[in-house]
């Protein structure tokens, strides 16, 4: 079993200054012992204030020890792996051997501790990843605000603890779900990567208001093998981190194998790119924040050569009948946690619980049928995006609302969720893939910027997604 220590106990190490700026991953080699002094520092990180509820289970000692033996190898002059010795996040749903795989939940206190680790943490392992803990998230995964009513929610690093001094910046915010501990790990520099999932969005949501970069590949590209299910017709096993370079090299590790990207989004950029402006759903409601944002990216991206083509892709409009009733997530939760629902609702998230339930009742051939619409709305997504290398679109139609107000009432909160998983769950029903980039000005609230694909478009979006992050910046 992996040694755990309380969550927020005194660290014998002197504190760090806030914000802790972490190495991107692809370019850092580290001198002799930098991989123990940064992890020194990212655990002392951890026990500060803006740092609570980011973790449900911190291992510093084995993250420690692995540092130090990435030095000793880096000393010896041994080729070290891709992470060697770095800090990496793990979502509190991928397996650990000899723990019991919580899922941001209570009720699966007691049940039986997993034999072996997920494949995900095995690989990352392999890697070199120091795996500094669990990260909190919402129940069960079932959420894109990042509440949690049972291990306390993480604030969004804009906001509250350690916030710029602005008044948009002087309450505590969302960090979005329900990779909620995850992002904030990278965005506190608690991490350089985080280990999370995405089913509905679940990556590209907290990424997104909390100002980093996320990456949802194409499902069938990393084994779900370890990680506790929400959807598994959608669960897609990813990671976030704080540059499309991490991003893509964390791809490979958790694939086996890296993509073969095209140089032109290092060479030429985003010339000759054609990117599609989808009109339909995507633009609704955006909060003037994010169409200012939004509007900014894509005067930056034409500026650097790409083709921006508004296109209607009516398409878009036709998820909610497609997906009912109760939808794939609810259905398949349902499935998954249909006796604890009639044992012990009480002990769930109330507003989880209330989700799960849209799938009771809900038979074999009506999520049959579900599949089959599925597939041929995706047929007929393929075809209108013929000729389009991507499509763009904000990747949540709002930034971070108060912790506070979604606390205090269900309709926001319920409100709140639709919104910031309406534009990126498009991507998961059409099994596809996407990258969130930060595209907000200086000083502002984040807001991120998705670029997306039908799925197997993955190596041709990430070429878009380096050129695009480097117009952007």
């Amino acid at each position: 079993m992996v040694p755990t220590r309380p969550i927020h106990p005194r660290h014998p190490v002197r504190p760090v200054a806030y914000p802790l700026t972490l190495p991107d991953i692809a370019t850092w080699h580290g001198g002799p012992g930098a991989r123990e002094a940064l992890m020194q520092a990212a655990l002392a990180r951890s026990d500060e204030p803006a740092a609570a509820h980011v973790y449900t289970a911190r291992f510093d000692a084995a993250a420690l020890a692995t540092a130090q033996h990435a030095d000793r190898l880096q000393a010896q002059g041994a080729a070290l792996p891709p992470l060697a010795g770095l800090p990496v996040s793990v979502k509190d749903l991928y397996d650990i051997a000899g723990r019991t795989t919580m899922a941001g939940s209570v009720l699966r206190a007691g049940r039986p501790a997993a034999t072996a680790d997920a494949l995900a943490v095995r690989r990352l392992r392999a890697a070199g990843a120091a795996i500094t803990g669990l990260t909190n998230m919402s129940e069960f995964a079932f959420s894109g605000v990042g509440i949690n009513p049972h291990h306390g929610t993480p604030a969004n690093p804009v906001g509250g603890a350690g916030g710029a001094d602005s008044a948009d910046h002087t309450v505590a915010r969302i960090p979005g779900g329900s990779s909620s501990g995850c992002a904030v790990s990278v965005a506190l520099g608690l991490a350089v990567a985080g280990l999370g999932s995405d089913t509905g969005g679940s990556i590209r949501v907290p990424a997104a208001l909390c100002g980093i970069v996320g990456f949802k590949n194409t499902q069938s590209r990393t084994p779900l093998a370890g990680a506790f299910p929400l959807s598994p017709t959608l669960d897609t096993v990813c990671a976030m981190a704080r540059t499309v370079a991490d991003c893509l090299l964390l791809d490979g590790v958790l694939a086996g194998a890296p993509l073969a990207v095209p140089a032109r989004g290092l060479v030429h950029g985003l010339k000759g790119a054609r990117l599609a402006l989808p009109q339909t759903l995507l633009l609704d409601a955006l909060e003037p924040a994010v169409a200012s944002a939004y509007a900014r990216a894509l005067t930056r991206l034409s500026a650097a050569g790409a083709e921006l083509i508004e296109l209607p892709l009516a398409e878009l409009a036709e998820i909610a009948a497609i997906n009912a009733p109760g939808g794939l997530s609810a259905i398949e939760a349902w499935a998954t946690h249909a006796a604890d629902m009639q044992s012990q609702r009480q002990r769930f998230d109330p507003r989880v619980a209330q989700r799960v339930a849209l799938g009771a009742g809900i038979s074999a051939q009506e999520h049959r049928t579900i599949l089959q619409r599925r597939q041929d709305w995706i047929a007929r997504m393929r075809s209108a995006l013929v000729g389009f290398d991507a499509f763009l679109c904000p990747t949540v139609p709002i930034v971070a609302p108060p912790i506070a107000e979604l606390l205090a009432s269900d309709a926001a909160f319920f409100k709140a969720n639709g919104l910031l998983l309406r534009n990126t769950f498009v991507v998961n029903f059409l099994d596809g893939c996407a990258f969130t980039l930060p595209c907000h000005a200086p000083g502002a609230l984040p807001v991120g910027l998705m670029i997306a694909a039908p799925g197997g478009h993955d190596a041709v979006l990430s070429a878009l997604a380096l050129a695009a992050e480097a117009a952007l910046r």
